[in-house]
């Protein structure tokens, strides 16, 4: 069973617990093919909380269109972050957001992985 710290060290604690159940029905190989792809996709929890701070000098919402929220990056960046009030609660739950992003994202690649992932070629695309 492959070890989550020795291959990806740089996860926070949450989600590399999450990872590492997921590291429990693979092998090493499978394991090192997981975590390449898997890094390509996540995000980082310092690039959230960057581009949420944008929203206060800049534009409102580019931290949502990272997450992957098109709908609420629309309505911040039409509404200033919801007044800064958006904007100023994202900055605060940026760990959660960036945790509830990539926990999806293992599981798509995990799905992927497995074969069990309804896109038209096998990669959602």
């Amino acid at each position: 069973m492959p070890n989550v710290f020795n291959i990806m060290p740089e996860l926070e604690p949450d989600e590399m617990s999450f990872i590492q159940g997921i590291f429990n029905g693979l092998s090493d190989q499978e394991a090192q093919q997981f975590a390449t792809i898997y890094r390509a996709r996540r995000r980082d929890p310092l690039l959230v909380l960057v581009t949420a701070a944008v929203g206060f000098f800049g534009v409102a919402g580019v931290h949502r269109f990272i997450l992957g929220s098109i709908g609420m990056g629309i309505l911040y960046l039409f509404t200033g972050g919801l007044c800064f009030i958006g904007t100023i609660i994202d900055i605060i739950n940026y760990k959660r957001l960036a945790f509830e992003y990539n926990i999806k994202e293992a599981q798509r690649v995990q799905a992927m992985m497995t074969g069990q992932y309804g896109g038209m070629n096998g990669y959602g695309m």
